[in-house]
């Protein structure tokens, strides 16, 4: 893995020459200081939206079940079974030197008893 990393990194090295970019925050921001030297009104220029703009959660619907489930009111989750929280307690293994949790709940103080502060 080291020897294709150094490949990689040797096949993108290469000499960086600064004055080939052009730092685009840097020119709209003496734009905008001159702008207000001048006593211009500053003004907000509109952002370029893309026009291959996707809404996700629609894209999602049509896959799933067409325009159908757009009006279907959502559908409340199933609730667990009492057979499934028994099969997952058969699942645990205990630990050593503690008790089972049905003793250690049943050892438990009422929630009620508090203490007092001071």
């Amino acid at each position: 893995m080291l020897d294709l990393a150094r490949h990689i990194v040797e096949q993108k090295a290469g000499n960086f020459e600064p004055n080939k970019f052009e730092d685009q925050y840097e020119t709209a921001l003496v734009d905008l200081i001159n702008q207000k030297r001048a006593g211009k009104p500053i003004t907000l220029k509109e952002r370029q939206r893309g026009e291959n703009v996707v809404d996700l959660m629609d894209a999602l619907r049509k896959s799933v079940g067409g325009a159908a489930a757009k009006t279907e009111a959502p559908k409340k989750p199933a609730k667990k079974t009492k057979k499934a929280a028994a099969a997952q307690k058969e699942m645990l293994m205990p630990i050593a030197g503690k008790k089972p949790a049905k003793e250690a709940a049943a050892k438990k103080p009422a929630s009620g008893a508090r203490r007092k502060s001071a």
